[in-house]
C-alpha cells in the first residue's frame, strides 16, 4: 500500500489549508485512516482519525474545532481541511492506513494502530 499526501504549503495565521491523502496498492478497504503530525525537535503526535465503516472521527484537543478530516470511499482518499492555523500547527503532515479492526474510533490515535504511512508534506504557518 502506498499512500501519497499533498497540499502542504505555507500560509499565515488564520488561514487555511486542505491536505489530502491518495491510497494505491490497497486490494481491500482500510480500517480507518489518519493523519498525525511531527515538528522539528518534537515527537510525532495524532491529529486526526476516521473510521472507513461509518465515518467515525477523532480529533486531538489542540485541533479539535479547527480541523476536519473526511474520507472518499471511492476514490480511497483522506482530505485534511484545517482552519483558523496557528503558529504552533507548523509540522511535517503523515497520512497513515489502518489494517486493524478496532471497536471504537478512539483507539486509532495511537500510531502502532497504523500499517502504513506515507511521506509527509510540510505545514509552516507564518506570523
Amino acid at each position: 500500500v502506498q499512500l501519497q499526501a499533498s497540499g502542504g504549503g505555507v500560509v499565515q495565521v488564520g488561514g487555511s489549508l486542505r491536505l489530502s491523502c491518495s491510497s494505491s496498492g490497497r486490494t481491500g478497504r482500510p480500517t480507518a485512516m489518519g493523519w498525525f503530525r511531527q515538528a522539528p525537535g518534537k515527537e510525532r503526535e495524532f491529529v486526526a482519525a476516521i473510521t472507513w465503516s461509518g465515518g467515525y472521527s477523532t480529533y486531538s484537543d489542540s485541533v479539535d474545532g479547527r480541523f476536519a478530516i473526511a474520507k472518499d470511499s471511492a476514490k480511497n482518499t483522506v482530505s485534511l481541511e484545517m482552519n483558523n492555523l496557528k503558529p504552533e500547527d507548523s509540522a511535517t503532515y503523515y497520512c497513515a492506513s489502518s489494517s486493524t479492526y478496532l471497536p471504537n474510533v478512539a483507539y486509532y490515535t495511537t500510531e502502532r494502530m497504523y500499517e502504513y504511512w506515507g511521506q509527509g508534506t510540510q505545514v509552516t504557518v507564518s506570523s
